[in-house]
């Protein structure tokens, strides 16, 4: 079999053996270098290729509702930014979301999630937002840590309470501000539902100066930061949330040259979002250049939502990373892999080497450019994780 990717580029591997003990990798590496490997079951991959388990690094797959109407008027040329003024929006599934209990918001999630696992994803990030007070932003962090036991899958969860304004804080978007920073960080913090904290950043969304309100609550209370930055405008997010060393800045269309230069001081991945991109017929590129350039890690994920990315396929990401952005196969698969495990600081994820997780996607394939190019076809022979 054919291991990849290491910690330098796929770091491939050709007749390559992947041990585990204890759900832990033993040794990754050539078969014909392996220590000895006394009582462990030998299981012969057949030649396939092996990589770490996908990480999907940025979702919202916990929600009630859909917004199948919302897209039809995006296509009788109704803008997202309209949609979202008039109510509709981040705001129809927080109502969609608030109305629903936990067994419902469950039964709605699991289809999503088992979509991304039988496409080898053995790590998913899952961000709140759609509840936009604490009950129900606690509801929907509670769910999704749930899933973990519901299937066997790694979750990292991340608070998104600056997803929008809600209805009880119409035009009191500094009081709001107050009630995440005072209020629901403390809890979900005390509580231990939450790994993260996000905001979204934008003309439609927090000014940046509510945005570093809502990042120094997290610091505050031991919380990493990430953030929506860039999507729409350029509100200088990214530079601000790695003045924060973030986790990430994700989506990223409108970044600017300072952003990419704070990104790349501060360690910071960029998180790129194509299937936002492609459901929203953007034409603005995010400068994937210039974080070549400036060595920025590149991730990509599904941003599964609702509203802008109904996405729970990793494979097409990787397809659509490499049509609309042109990247490459090695950056793709890095992307869900080494990149991804960084950018939800996850040290002991993404790569195949000794004292990992064992987490794998074994694939029916002959070269990596398969798990990019082909659309709609999933080569996964098995997915393996924590070593089962």
């Amino acid at each position: 079999m054919t291991i990849a990717p290491g910690r330098e580029g796929l770091g491939l591997v050709d007749d390559g053996l992947v041990a585990c003990r204890d759900g832990v990798i033993a040794y990754a590496g050539s078969a014909a270098d392996a220590p000895a490997l006394d009582g462990l079951e030998i299981i012969d991959c057949e030649r396939r290729w092996i990589t770490p388990g996908l990480i999907d690094c940025h979702t919202h797959l916990v929600y009630a509702g859909d917004r199948a109407a919302e897209f039809e008027q995006r296509l009788n040329g109704v803008s997202y930014e309209a949609i979202a003024r008039a109510g509709g929006g981040i705001l129809s599934t927080v109502r969609a979301t608030r109305a629903a209990g936990d067994a419902e918001l469950t039964a709605a999630t699991l289809p999503r999630l088992d979509a991304l696992l039988s496409e080898g994803v053995t790590t998913v990030e899952i961000k709140s937002g759609y509840g936009l007070a604490l009950e129900h932003e606690r509801k929907q962090l509670r769910v999704a840590r749930a899933l973990e036991r519901e299937r066997g899958v790694r979750v990292r969860t991340t608070f998104l309470g600056a997803h929008a304004l809600p209805p009880e804080f119409a035009g009191r978007a500094d009081a709001y501000v107050d009630e995440i920073c005072t209020v629901m960080i403390p809890a979900l913090a005390r509580e231990g539902l939450v790994d993260a904290v996000d905001a979204f950043c934008e003309s439609i969304g927090f000014t940046r100066e509510q945005t570093q309100r809502v990042f120094e609550a997290a610091r505050k209370h031991g919380l990493r930061v990430k953030l929506h930055a860039e999507q729409l405008s350029n509100m200088h997010g990214a530079a601000l949330a790695a003045s924060f060393q973030a986790l990430s800045a994700d989506h990223l269309e409108h970044l600017d040259d300072d952003g990419i230069r704070a990104m790349a001081r501060a360690g910071t991945v960029a998180v790129l979002l194509p299937g936002a991109f492609y459901f929203l017929r953007d034409t603005k590129l995010p400068p994937l250049a210039a974080l070549r350039a400036a060595g920025v890690p590149i991730a990509i994920a599904t941003d599964s939502n609702p509203g802008t990315s109904p996405l729970t396929s990793m494979l097409l990401v990787m397809n659509l990373a490499a049509t609309l952005f042109r990247m490459t196969v090695e950056e793709c698969l890095i992307g869900v892999t080494r990149a991804a495990a960084q950018a939800l600081g996850l040290p002991d994820a993404g790569t195949l080497e000794t004292g990992k997780r064992c987490d794998l996607a074994i694939w029916n394939i002959e070269r990596p450019a398969e798990l990019v190019y082909r659309m709609g076809f999933n080569p996964l022979h098995a997915r393996v994780w924590s070593g089962a």
